[in-house]
């Protein structure tokens, strides 16, 4: 039962570490400044994004991943023993 509680606070905290990466990045829908090849009437940014990045959120990704290992160990040792 300990590796279940643990295995989901792993997941809770992987949640949570992984959303605050993305927003202290900034609001997804903040405009970028505008220079003169952007057209300001358009939803589309010219360039690639760089506010959703899966390699900032690895660690994130990570601890959730580790939770869910965790819960299934948990859930085969107390079915077995």
């Amino acid at each position: 039962m300990l590796l279940i509680s643990l295995g989901a606070l792993c997941i809770l905290a992987g949640i949570v570490l992984s959303t605050v990466r993305t927003l202290r990045r900034g609001r997804l829908s903040q405009p970028r400044s505008l220079t003169a090849d952007q057209a300001p009437d358009t939803l589309e940014p010219r360039g690639r994004g760089d506010r959703l990045n899966l390699a900032v959120d690895l660690p994130g990704i990570g601890l959730a991943l580790l939770g869910a290992v965790l819960i299934f160990v948990g859930a085969f040792v107390s079915s077995h023993g």
